[in-house]
């Protein structure tokens, strides 16, 4: 199977059409553009879906810019959001921006990589230079983008700086007169905007290529860490195993498709061995598994798998689980909540209630239970979560 033919899985849409055979039959060395605002210290498996297809193209004997959007994160990027974002600080965004390039370089090629800031041009901007970037697109075509126009109907504050974060996003695309530009379809009025800037000045227009947005572990809403519903690429080999085995059995085709770079004969093997009765907890090993391997390695990945038998088909205790400092006589709950372990009482006692918080094995009922004296009892607390009193 062709490397064109795994990249070519899962894309949404390719403009012009044209640009598919440019791709192709990739005669031409071609500069794929993809910028990422760091408005946050950590990506997550919903961006790998971007990543991936740039791995490919790399494979395929492309090179990537990978812009780290220092100056356009400070104005925050507008795209589905309800309301005006804040802006973040210099000092933030320069320390994200260094937990990105260490993260993105899991799945892309180094060598094939350029990494640039933003700032470096878009700093240099006069008034005069803005006013004239401005000048270059109308008030009518921005409000036609999605996000915008439904604020602006039901009279939502829509502040002016927000209108020059695609025009800037798309000034990038200028200066580097990239054959390509990729994203996430939420993306494609920005995208869109950097191809009409560049044949506004004078320039060879960008193909864009946008993928689909991926579901979090709730299977419902976009992956975000801000929901909790995502699996890190920082996260251990614990967590990205464990987060996966847990997504839904619906899911585990969709992730396939679009969080790894597996063929579409190999994955079209598991989507048959799902219809023909095949347990869904072993095809989502393989899904947990390749992930793991992805971002850490064949051996993390096996120790991972052997680890879940042994918990959740064995009914064994983990071998390696974290302390959970308790007091005799204090709030099991509290403690918990102080570790960090769940974020409120409120999700403690949810889970109390559900019958899925027990101490060795003993259903806690109480959400007021009050923690025994520690001496090295197994507090299980969801699916996942071991500690070891002490």
């Amino acid at each position: 199977m062709s490397l064109y033919e795994i990249f070519q899985q899962g894309i949404e849409e390719i403009i012009p059409e044209s640009a598919v055979e440019l791709i192709k039959n990739a005669k031409k060395h071609l500069t794929i553009k993809f910028g990422a605002d760091p408005s946050a210290p950590d990506l997550h498996v919903g961006h790998v879906v971007v990543l991936n297809k740039l791995r490919l193209l790399q494979d395929m004997g492309h090179s990537v810019i990978f812009i780290i959007g220092d100056f356009t994160a400070m104005i925050g990027d507008p795209t589905g959001k309800s309301k005006t974002r804040p802006s973040l600080t210099k000092e933030q965004v320069a320390e994200n921006a260094q937990s990105y390039q260490e993260q993105v370089f899991k799945v892309l090629d180094r060598k094939k990589t350029k990494v640039v800031f933003n700032s470096e041009w878009l700093d240099k901007l006069s008034a005069a230079d803005m006013i004239g970037l401005a000048a270059k697109y109308n008030v009518a075509r921005m409000l036609e983008r999605d996000d915008f126009n439904k604020r602006y109907k039901s009279n939502q504050s829509i502040s002016i700086h927000e209108f020059l974060y695609p025009l800037l996003q798309g000034y990038d695309s200028v200066v580097l007169e990239n054959d390509i530009e990729i994203g996430g379809t939420d993306q494609k009025f920005n995208l869109l905007v950097g191809r009409h800037l560049q044949k506004e000045f004078g320039k060879k227009e960008q193909a864009i290529i946008t993928v689909p947005i991926l579901e979090g572990l709730d299977g419902v809403q976009k992956m975000s860490k801000s929901l909790n519903n995502h699996i890190g690429i920082n996260d251990s080999p614990k967590e990205i195993y464990g987060k996966a085995m847990s997504i839904p059995d619906a899911l585990i085709i969709r992730y396939f498709k679009l969080a790894t770079r597996l063929g579409s004969h190999i994955i079209s093997g598991f989507e048959t061995q799902l219809k023909d009765g095949e347990n869904p907890r072993n095809i989502k090993d393989t899904l947990a598994r390749t992930l793991v391997e992805m971002f850490y390695t064949k051996e993390d990945a096996v120790a991972q798998s052997d680890a879940f038998e042994n918990v959740f088909s064995k009914g064994e205790n983990p071998k390696d689980m974290p302390d959970l400092k308790v007091e005799a006589g204090c709030l099991l709950g509290d403690a918990v909540i102080a570790a960090g372990a769940l974020p409120s009482k409120k999700e403690f006692r949810r889970l109390v209630d559900q019958g899925a918080v027990t101490l060795d094995g003993e259903k806690i009922s109480d959400p007021y239970f009050k923690a025994p004296a520690p001496s090295n009892q197994v507090l299980k607390i969801g699916k996942r979560k071991f500690f070891k009193l002490v």
